[in-house]
């Protein structure tokens, strides 16, 4: 159910100049939406000791009305010892649907309106109130680019009736209330995220692509809410025609027939920026056509501008930093959005995606018009073809399932791009090729990252719940002790997952558990990996689709012996790495014992030294000891390639040497 705006907003004032601010935003948000304006006065009894007083007040508090709103505007005037009360008895009597109270002035009378009345009657009232800063405090502040520039909602009567908008919907849905009553319990989370759900897709749709991108976040969310949000989906009212040819002319500087024999009046897919259309070229090609619909961009900035605004604000509250960013999240989804806006971006993912699969000939990207795509229209070729659960048996089948997963590893590791979004509908199997469509949503990752997301699957694929640990610290970037029991968790999600059917093996969901262990012991790992696990999820259950036979492990360990090797011939003399590798192991080990005495105190002899900022430099030696370790792991892998090359390239297995891993040393598939 769609919300109103206000119909009738009241503004509590004092007669002040300050407090005039107040009258005078709440009278162009009235005037806005052409609701009634109320203004109204509260007098104590020692301001008004007699009704000739209280006479005067009220017949200049109604010219004020009639000067602000016309025939809409009206006062009333009350003596009270308590104003809070007396505002908030007004609002009912008068059945207004917004109060407006400003946070200076009333003649001086700080307890009234720097504190106690604004709190108290927010506290009190049953409708929606906006306290607005005058005064002094209205100074404008200035920020970075991607900050608010000191524009608060009420500053601007279109964000203050969004925000009125939004404060009715989240009152509705009391989401206020189940906040206040403590998420500590499955139940109690369950329930708030299904009034979660509901409530951001009643506020349109920017917050409805918002929550779809935070249930990518579980490093932010509990798992009940990640679920929960998971199905929120678009809901727009498809574009006319005369709409959609618009855009295109506008965009194309051409009437559309100059470049289209025809439009399919009928949309692919209507979302939340853009709607898709068939269409054929005046040269008979089949495209589909990606138009962004005409007010998506303002909607969206006039919502992220509000977020940006509420962010700001969240972060002068004391403790909210310590356990979210939220102007970071608030930055992070904004680029996200904004991004998305910008369809050459989209073009140029499909562009270096096809880059990417040269080297995969069972997977492709549909081909790009560059000549006919703009910031808000893109035309690609037409994938007419079949589902990923329709496609028949063969070696082309098989083929394509196993190139899916590995080019997954490779996107990810390999260049640090991949496609965040592959789910079923996101895949269509044409000429024995499967193609990826929809690059609205990528993920990219930096070269450190990728280093030890290298690391991260070595030590999946051999077992290692210390290496495993070692490298999840080092992405998070934590200097902090963990204790023993981070490591013995993942010892046993490991196990869990040591000797399972292959059918219930999803290395995309053994990150993810890794991830939900690690935020329970307070090491949060980067937003990269978390949306790059899922993705992986995603990707792994369509090739099991393809092939329940393809050992997922088996791909990965793979892929990561093949990739080692490359470096290692790329830049390093196998007939030298291993003395390299035993005194780089020598020397490493003198150093994590100088580094232990010194952050532990070990031997407990020796003068004891105090250093100004010790901790913080405790948490760079750590880090540093850390890195040592991981290098000399990924060391070891690189001795271990060259190995495992260097007998199958001699023939020695062959010759009935026995060359195998232990099975207690692997994540296994069988």
């Amino acid at each position: 159910m769609e919300v109103g705006l206000p119909g009738r907003v009241l503004v509590a004032t004092d007669g002040s100049a300050t407090a005039a601010e107040a009258v005078r935003w709440a009278a162009a948000l009235a005037s806005q939406n052409d609701a009634e304006l109320m203004l109204v006065r509260v007098l104590t009894p020692a301001e008004a000791p007699d009704a000739g007083t209280a006479g005067t007040v009220a017949t200049d508090l109604a010219q004020l009305a009639a000067q602000h709103a016309g025939s809409r505007g009206k006062a009333r005037v009350l003596v009270d010892d308590d104003p809070a009360r007396a505002i908030v008895r007004i609002a009912v009597e008068e059945k207004a649907d917004l109060v407006v109270v400003g946070s200076a002035g009333m003649a001086g009378r700080k307890e009234f309106l720097l504190g106690n009345v604004p709190n108290r009657v927010s506290h009190l009232s049953s409708c929606s109130v906006v306290i607005v800063k005058t005064g002094q405090e209205s100074t404008t502040t200035t920020g970075d680019a991607n900050s608010v520039s000191g524009d608060r909602p009420q500053d601007k009567p279109y964000l203050l009736a969004r925000t009125m908008e939004l404060v009715r919907i989240v009152t509705k849905h009391r989401l206020g209330e189940a906040l206040h009553g403590g998420l500590g319990h499955a139940t109690a989370r369950r329930m708030f995220a299904q009034r979660l759900r509901v409530a951001l897709d009643e506020m349109g749709p920017t917050f409805a692509k918002i929550g779809q991108a935070l249930s990518t976040r579980p490093d932010l969310l509990p798992p009940e809410i990640i679920e929960e949000l998971a199905t929120l989906q678009d809901h727009v009212s498809p574009l006319t025609q005369e709409q959609v040819v618009g855009v295109m002319e506008n965009e194309l500087s051409v009437p559309w027939e100059d470049v289209f024999e025809s439009i399919d009046p009928q949309p692919l897919a209507a979302g939340t920026i853009a709607q898709v259309h068939r269409a054929t070229l005046t040269g008979g090609i089949r495209v589909v056509v990606k138009v962004q619909r005409p007010n998506a961009r303002a909607d969206i900035e006039r919502d992220l501008e509000l977020l940006r605004a509420f962010a700001h604000r969240a972060e002068k509250r004391a403790g909210i930093k310590q356990f979210i960013d939220v102007a970071g999240v608030v930055d992070q989804l904004s680029t996200s959005l904004v991004r998305e806006l910008d369809f050459r971006r989209e073009a140029e993912s499909i562009t270096r995606m096809h880059d990417v699969l040269q080297s995969y000939p069972r997977l492709g990207v549909p081909r790009l018009y560059t000549e006919l795509s703009t910031s808000r229209v893109l035309v690609m070729e037409e994938i007419a073809g079949l589902p990923i659960d329709a496609v028949p048996a063969g070696t082309a089948r098989t083929e394509a399932a196993r190139q899916l997963l590995e080019s997954y590893f490779h996107q990810v590791i390999g260049v640090g791009f991949f496609h965040a979004d592959p789910h079923p509908g996101n895949l269509v199997w044409r000429d024995d090729r499967l193609y990826f469509l929809d690059f609205g949503m990528v993920g990219e990752i930096d070269d450190d990252t990728r280093e030890l997301l290298m690391l991260l699957l070595f030590a999946l694929w051999r077992n290692d719940p210390g290496l495993l640990a070692d490298v999840a610290l080092t992405l998070s970037g934590s200097g902090a002790r963990v204790g023993p029991g981070f490591e013995k968790e993942l010892s046993e999600l490991l196990t869990r997952y040591h000797d399972a059917p292959l059918a219930d093996i999803s290395l995309g969901v053994v990150l993810q558990e890794m991830t939900q262990t690690a935020l329970r012991h307070g090491v949060r790992l980067p937003a990269s990996l978390i949306l790059a696990s899922k993705a992986l999820a995603q990707m792994q259950l369509a090739a099991a689709g393809l092939d329940p036979k393809l050992d997922p492990v088996a791909v990965a360990g793979s892929f990561i012996s093949r990739l080692l090797l490359q470096r290692l011939r790329k830049g390093m003399d196998p007939s030298k790495l291993v003395s390299e590798f035993l005194r780089f192991r020598m020397r490493a080990s003198r150093l994590s014992e100088v580094l232990e005495q010194f952050t532990e105190g070990r031997d407990g002899s020796g003068p004891e030294i105090r250093l100004r900022g010790a901790e913080e430099l405790e948490k760079t030696i750590r880090q540093a000891g850390r890195r040592v370790a991981l290098g000399l792991g990924l060391a070891g892998a690189l001795v271990a390639a060259t190995v495992s090359v260097n007998i199958r390239e001699s023939g020695a297995g062959r010759k009935g040497i026995p060359v195998r891993r232990s099975p207690s040393r692997r994540l296994r598939g069988r």
